[in-house]
């Protein structure tokens, strides 16, 4: 019986590190610009999950927080010096003012929400956004 109830416990905790950290579940890629663009932060994801921009364009982010728990509450921006707190059930805009070329996460305050903003050089060719 103990056995059986360690097994859980340990199938239950590859479940939650799986979920958080090593799915790649989390959405379609969005092409943005300076349009504004809308991320859904709900069941302990963004979505979309992965942007791409064009480095030298400013971006204006929409989040709209629909999941109350804690961990939803703050967006960061790694590496940019950007994060901003979310407000449950209202949308708080985001402003990134030209960012340089390159990968960036953004995650949650304690990252298992995660995403990506894709920014690449100015002369590379515009992203058709995925269907």
């Amino acid at each position: 019986m103990t056995l059986l109830i360690n097994l859980a416990g340990l199938l239950l905790m590859m479940g939650i590190v799986w979920w958080f950290w090593l799915s790649n579940s989390t959405g379609k890629s969005q092409a943005v610009s300076d349009q504004d663009t809308t991320i859904v932060v709900a069941d302990g994801v963004y979505k979309p999950a992965t942007l791409h921009a064009r480095a030298g364009e400013t971006l204006t982010l929409h989040f709209d927080r629909r999941d109350p728990s804690p961990c939803a509450e703050q967006v960061v921006f790694h590496g940019l010096d950007v994060s901003e707190f979310l407000e449950t059930g209202s949308i708080t805009t985001v402003t990134l003012n030209n960012p340089p070329a390159g990968e960036y996460r953004f995650t949650c305050q304690m990252q298992m929400y995660q995403g990506r903003l894709i920014v690449s050089p100015a002369t590379a060719p515009r992203m058709k956004e995925e269907t």
